[in-house]
């Protein structure tokens, strides 16, 4: 292939993708362009905060509303517990279910806590113990009515310190359809409850307060966010349970992670999408002993593939910590729907942008494929003889069909493009 490529512009739809309407109506951010944002959960992390990466804020909602959450999926035996709120789940080790009226708590201080994995939304605290189908730890699977009967029994220490006997007594998969029973540890104030979740199936999650003896809703519809600033217990390198202030991903998200490198780091290729429930999580941020302030950890970006299907590249730059709650980022597009954008016609190319190569003072050029996926950037081109000519340096890129943007420091302009040898 030649060092140079000739892209050969054309202002017309291209693939249906995107088109050169003079003075859009509805123009999109360029790919190049950074966002700056910002979340607040408040003193105290009192709010969790849903984001969206092409929308922003979807939801900020309090911490502390809720104790138990079901995933909604008839497919699912996820519970969580609101384990970054302090609530703490135990499994009664003395007896089965059959041991309801007698459960007591002697030797609770020596039972290990149960908390949610930090890394799967499906396996919730009352699945810590589970050994695999059938066994899903707080139950067992029917084969014949494809239920799940609970086999085991509980205590559960709530938001507000106190404690309560519990036993999550079957799941009736084929309707969605959760019955439960808790109390006070000496059986009184006794619940049972029959939760129909089957009109919930757009949210992720719906929790459930044994407080207050009330559903929660405490999530959007999944599909509006893609990553949750939040309160969660995580997991020590030894094993230790650590309660942590991050951000969990939404399971129909994706990250990637690369440290160490520059923050204007663009190449989000080499390595597998990580679809794990705190793949960015919490450890992007130190606390400074000397000064007593919080650091955002250096050369360290994230992409995100958002539910839109877009890439989102996205670092960290400020953390507020417990006083304020405040964590400061930027995001970027860099692949996905292509831009809608103005015409070549509506740039005005500096006079130094002539048939003699020479570059336009200020000019500035990327190129990206159909998905949006940037290719080049930061090359200045050269204006040639012809009408809509535009030649850049091309070394690598294969014939085909691109987007070309140029821009100065008044204007900018998207155009399609072929790319010939």
């Amino acid at each position: 292939m030649k060092n140079l490529l000739f892209l050969m512009i054309f202002c017309s739809l291209l693939f249906g993708v995107s088109s050169c309407k003079k003075n859009s109506a509805t123009p999109v951010i360029p790919p190049a362009t950074v966002k700056t944002d910002s979340i607040v959960m408040s003193a105290g992390y009192a709010n969790e905060v849903y984001y969206s990466m092409p929308n922003g804020i979807v939801q900020t909602s309090s911490h502390f509303t809720w104790d138990i959450a079901f995933r909604t999926a008839k497919r699912s035996s996820s519970i969580l517990i609101n384990d970054g709120a302090g609530v703490v789940l135990y499994t009664y080790p003395k007896a089965d279910t059959s041991g309801w009226a007698t459960l007591d708590t002697l030797g609770l201080h020596a039972w290990k806590p149960m908390y949610n994995d930090p890394n799967d939304w499906e396996n919730g605290a009352f699945s810590r113990y589970a050994i695999g189908h059938p066994d899903y730890g707080w139950a067992i699977y029917n084969s014949v009515t494809h239920d799940l009967n609970g086999d085991s029994l509980f205590v559960i220490k709530l938001r507000d310190g106190s404690f309560k006997k519990l036993w999550m007594v079957k799941k009736l998969s084929s309707l969605d359809i959760y019955v439960f029973r808790y109390a006070n540890i000496n059986g009184s104030n006794e619940q049972i409850v029959t939760r129909d979740i089957s009109t919930l199936t757009d949210i992720d999650f719906s929790g459930y307060s044994l407080e207050t003896n009330a559903p929660v809703v405490m999530q959007p519809v999944k599909a509006s966010w893609d990553i949750l600033f939040t309160r969660y217990m995580s997991v020590q390198p030894d094993g230790t349970p650590y309660l942590v202030t991050g951000v969990l991903v939404n399971s129909s998200a994706k990250t990637k992670k690369f440290h160490p490198v520059a923050l204007t780091y663009s190449d989000y290729t080499p390595g597998a999408w990580d679809s794990t429930r705190s793949s960015i999580g919490w450890n992007w941020k130190s606390f400074d002993m000397t000064n007593f302030v919080y650091k955002v950890v250096d050369s360290t970006v994230y992409f995100i593939k958002a539910l839109n299907g877009d890439t989102y590249k996205f670092y960290f730059t400020a953390f507020g910590g417990s006083t304020t709650g405040v964590v400061k980022f930027k995001l970027q597009k860099v692949a996905g729907t292509a831009l809608s954008c103005k015409t070549e016609q509506d740039l005005q190319l500096p006079s130094s942008l002539n048939s003699t190569g020479m570059t336009g003072n200020g000019l500035s050029f990327f190129l990206t494929d159909l998905t949006g996926r940037q290719l080049r950037a930061d090359r200045p081109g050269m204006r040639k003889e012809g009408r809509c000519a535009f030649s850049a340096g091309g070394t690598g890129v294969q014939p085909g069909d691109y987007f070309k943007n140029v821009s100065n420091a008044a204007k900018e302009t998207c155009s399609g493009i072929i790319a010939t040898a």
